[in-house]
């Protein structure tokens, strides 16, 4: 084809000015960063957010209903009532209190939750990161503490903890607390807050210690189809308790990190194809001075009867390929660092010794997700800038005036 044939040659004539070849470097690198920089950062925004859905909201509860009052009565009734519910996989009774954990005269406050082991799996996926521990397996006079808690206190499997709990059915409010012992049967090793702040019992034994029966608890907690759906499957489904409760879905907990990693999509969205825009505006300008500087050679081109087509499509394709250059090389090197960045980042904590994640996250490392369909729309984005970037000075260099620029005039 003519045009690419001629575009050719005018990048080959164009390496030889340095004027020119510095614009055109500049602006190709300017899209190369671009590319790299947003498939990188979406990768990593991707990679929290899975690790938000697949990681955080499969040990944080979708849904939970707690009794601000009188206790929920023969729970097993209230678990099947819910499980009929649109929209609700699983249901399980289970007692959350905020607790002083007690070790050799130290004390950590935490957040205790009292499950039915053998149940608790169909909710939460908590079982995963106690290994080798069986979650299953938990014994009425057994703990399993939070990793954090654990380096706290410096406990160790199998020592023995206190765990103080406030008596709630106590006349005087300033009434001492109630003392359970437990063995430490093992340890949460997810990262993030959790390590720092659950432990985990038998419910037995806390509804022994509470002095309730062995079919009422304080709260139920629910599993649901569509995460991003549980604040309406919760209302609805808690319409169905004939008990008094608080209705809570992890949209209270955790949703604001959910909204943070939306609005940070969109700024990364916004900044870096700004950065592309201005690379595109570079290929503008070193193109509208090539036109200027060519303008004998679209004289000559015309006198020899190349039509007004060929000389836009020559010139558009030359900016386009600017463009294209760097897009190509971005995405093969924004690729590469998104698939390796979780281990580059562990090197470098390695290396540093501080890592900046630990105690502000949910998780203690950078994550990544390449998804495929990001790299297709900053492809597209950065071509379509490309393309609108070009037709100016494409269409510059067909309004040339063969008369004017040969005739000297």
């Amino acid at each position: 084809m003519l045009s690419l044939f001629l575009s050719k040659r005018l990048r080959e004539s164009k390496n030889h000015s340095g004027l020119f070849g510095f614009l055109s470097k500049a602006s190709t690198i300017g899209v190369f960063l671009g590319v790299t920089v947003l498939i990188v950062a979406l990768s990593v925004i991707n990679g929290f957010e899975h690790q938000l859905k697949e990681r955080l909201l499969s040990v944080v509860p979708h849904v939970s209903y707690q009794a601000p009052y009188d206790p929920i009565e023969n729970w097993p009734e209230k678990v099947r009532l819910l499980e009929s519910q649109p929209g609700v996989k699983a249901a399980v009774p289970e007692i959350n209190l905020t607790a002083m954990v007690q070790h050799k005269g130290q004390l950590k406050a935490a957040q205790l939750k009292a499950i039915v082991p053998e149940l608790h799996q169909n909710v939460s996926s908590i079982g995963l990161y106690t290994k080798p521990f069986e979650l299953s397996e938990l014994a009425s006079n057994e703990i399993l503490l939070g990793r954090g808690i654990a380096t706290q206190l410096n406990v160790k499997k199998g020592d023995k903890v206190t765990v103080l709990i406030a008596n709630q059915h106590a006349k005087n409010a300033l009434a001492a607390p109630k003392r359970v012992s437990f063995n430490v049967a093992g340890f949460i090793t997810m990262g993030g807050e959790v390590d720092r702040n659950l432990v985990i019992v038998n419910l037995a034994e806390i509804q022994s210690a509470l002095s309730l029966s062995e079919n009422t608890v304080t709260g139920l907690r629910l599993a649901v189809d569509d995460v991003f759906n549980a604040h309406q499957i919760a209302m609805s489904a808690g319409r169905a308790l004939p008990d008094l409760v608080y209705v809570q879905s992890w949209f209270r907990t955790q949703g604001s990190l959910y909204q943070d990693i939306q609005m940070v999509r969109t700024i990364v969205y916004l900044v870096v194809f700004l950065i592309i825009a201005v690379a595109s505006f570079n290929i503008i300008s070193s193109m509208v001075m090539e036109v200027k500087e060519k303008q004998a050679d679209i004289a000559i081109l015309k006198t020899m009867g190349t039509q007004d087509k060929t000389i836009f499509m020559t010139f558009a394709v030359q900016g386009l390929s600017y463009a294209l250059v760097g897009a190509f090389f971005g995405m093969l090197l924004g690729t590469v660092i998104a698939l390796s960045i979780t281990e580059l980042f562990s090197l470098w904590v390695s290396l540093d010794g501080a890592n900046p994640l630990q105690g502000v996250y949910f998780i203690e490392f950078l994550p990544s997700k390449l998804v495929i369909s990001d790299i297709v729309v900053v492809l597209l984005a950065t071509l379509i800038i490309s393309i609108l970037s070009s037709v100016y000075p494409a269409w510059q260099a067909t309004k040339v005036e063969p008369a004017r620029v040969l005739g000297g005039g």
